[in-house]
């Protein structure tokens, strides 16, 4: 069973989900089969110590529970615990008293377990199952499948549970746009949070913080947290979140006890409209929101707080379309830095919209205006199509931070790791995999994910890597006027002697930052158009960042010997078939 991958894990326990036909809709099945999934990590990672912890609690059992706690805590090595006399195994024996047994050991953990335990709202389906006489068959099963949580890692079973999620989550028909991270896509990301400090976290003793305003199941917490260790295993990351999804907050939170972080830094609530971690701040910042998600039931709370506070609040650089509350995240985020003390790195995953959408002046165009202008914008990353689960569309890392090494002040690095350059059996970014998971069908392999983060490092122009100033990407939005005429053909004057405008004569043109809008305006308009002028009080700046335009490869076409070469073979192909299919 150890080496059965994570999708065939997966695939045995949500097989066990077969049992639940009649009684439970497929859209229900999630809810016994994940929080049963939870409980059964639970109990196999306190299995080693369960005897101690019953003997420790015979010991203690009069002490007082704030005192009790931490002393079943310590003897079990993990910030949990179970007294209760059950496990799955011994649930399992006696099938005449499931429920009440089931019930006992369920009390039987320490606070924080019982908190996630109920965010499954576990109770109800306690009651369904016993009604429907399923409660013993579904515990035996989950019993029987012991062996797929015995030596899994925090990050493979992490790829469990979100496997798991996206199973049930299509069988829901959820919405579209919640992805998992793939850890790969994660290491990448914690690999370019991480390059310029690696001075400073493999100090002895160090102690960093690192949020996540979009957790989930806390896969980018884990990742993280296993890097800096890595690097420096004195170190300690301790990491923050806030997750929407009650099933996802509780897998999250049941994983933070598992590896001895502290499970009361994951808040639950939707973190535009509650911020759990009000007036903290951290020294990373790492995320993967949902893509192209709306955020209509949000936006009451959002809008009062952008009014009313404006950049005292979170989201005082502007508000993106309802349709897209992507840079919502990063603004939030961006309120997470350490802006007076040392200062914050981010990484965040988004789709193409971020880079283009929105015209100068929309609200979209003025964040970009305010992080570019900020100089807070380091990188931008193009990745691979299909590297997610849920959806094959392409995927940008987004490197924002306060605190620019002097090399990289004023300027933004764009790469182009796309591999759209090259076939997919000798791609310097991504592997083509064997098997299909959802929608992802390709893998960031480890030579990968160093090419990568080695052209980041170096600032180097090179074919995969361009260099420019803030103000590239901005320009000035003109609007270009035409005199109303009579029906004479005469020019119509106002009161001052000014030509009245024309709107329907009205033009617009989009003039780079770096060129003298005068002398573009002689050059570009006037030859063209010699009675027209600029409306100045109109004009608007604007942001946008065009990733094909700046990676644009010319391909020459083929010649047509080539091309009539080619069409006499298939013409000589298709004769062949066509007289084999006579015979």
């Amino acid at each position: 069973m150890a080496t059965k991958n994570f999708a065939e894990k997966a695939n045995l326990i949500s097989s066990i989900a077969d049992l639940l036909r009649g009684p439970y809709k497929q859209a229900d099945y999630g809810k016994v089969i994940l929080p049963f999934t939870v409980l059964r990590r639970l109990d196999s990672v306190l299995e080693p110590t369960k005897q101690a912890v019953l003997d420790a609690f015979e010991k203690h059992r009069n002490k007082e529970p704030e005192i009790l706690e931490p002393i079943l805590n310590n003897v079990a090595k993990l910030k949990f615990h179970n007294n209760s006399k059950f496990d799955f195994n011994k649930l399992t024996q006696d099938s005449n008293n499931i429920a009440a047994n089931l019930r006992n050991y369920i009390n039987g953990f320490s606070i924080g377990a019982k908190e996630i335990i109920e965010y499954f709202k576990f109770e109800e389906q306690i009651k369904k199952l016993e009604e429907h006489d399923l409660l013993y068959l579904i515990i035996k099963e989950f019993s029987v499948a012991g062996e797929v949580f015995k030596d899994v890692d925090t990050i493979e079973m992490g790829y469990i549970f979100e496997e798991l999620i996206r199973k049930f989550s299509e069988l829901s028909n959820e919405t579209a746009g919640h992805h998992f991270t793939p850890r790969e896509v994660i290491r990448l990301m914690v690999n370019l949070l991480f390059l310029n400090d690696k001075d400073i976290l493999t100090r002895k003793g160090i102690v960093k913080t690192l949020y996540d305003p979009a957790c989930g199941t806390g896969g980018m917490l884990s990742v993280a947290d296993e890097y800096l260790h890595e690097l420096n295993p004195d170190a300690k990351l301790e990491v923050f979140g806030q997750e929407l999804n009650p099933e996802s907050y509780a897998i999250c939170k049941s994983d933070m006890l598992i590896k001895g972080q502290n499970p009361s830094n994951i808040k639950f609530f939707d973190t535009f409209c509650k911020d759990g971690l009000v007036g903290e701040t951290f020294d990373y910042c790492l995320s993967n929101p949902p893509f192209g998600v709306e955020w209509k039931q949000s936006e009451k709370c959002i809008k009062d707080e952008y009014t009313n506070k404006g950049f005292a609040g979170r989201f005082g650089a502007g508000l993106p379309p309802i349709s897209d509350g992507s840079f919502l995240f990063l603004q939030h985020m961006i309120s997470k830095m350490k802006r007076s003390s040392g200062g914050s790195r981010i990484a965040i995953v988004f789709n193409g919209s971020p880079l283009f959408s929105g015209g100068a002046g929309s609200g979209t165009s003025e964040i970009r205006k305010w992080i570019i202008e900020n100089d807070m914008l380091e990188a931008i990353i193009a990745m691979p199509d299909q590297l997610f689960y849920n959806t094959g569309i392409s995927t940008y890392i987004w490197i924002v931070t306060d605190r620019k090494i002097n090399i990289r002040k004023g300027k933004i690095q764009l790469i182009n790791a796309t591999g759209s350059d090259s076939d997919d059996k000798d791609n310097p970014f991504y592997s083509k995999m064997l098997r299909s998971l959802g929608s992802k069908r390709k893998e960031i392999h480890k030579q990968a994910i160093e090419f990568i983060t080695e052209i980041y490092g170096e600032f180097k122009e090179n074919e995969y890597c361009k260099i420019f100033d803030n103000n590239d990407f901005g320009y000035s939005r003109i609007t270009v006027e035409r005199p109303q005429q009579d029906e004479e053909g005469n020019l119509l004057f106002d009161k001052k002697g000014n030509s009245i405008a024309n709107s329907e004569l009205r033009d617009y043109e989009n003039i780079p930052l770096k060129e003298d809008i005068e002398e573009y305006f002689k050059r570009e308009v006037l030859p063209h158009l010699p009675d027209a002028w600029i409306d100045h009080s109109k004009t608007k700046i604007g942001y946008e960042i065009n990733f094909t335009k700046y990676f644009y490869k010319y391909k020459p076409l083929r010649s047509l010997e080539e091309i009539r070469s080619d069409i006499l073979a298939l013409e000589k192909e298709t004769d062949g078939m066509i007289k084999e299919i006579l015979k």
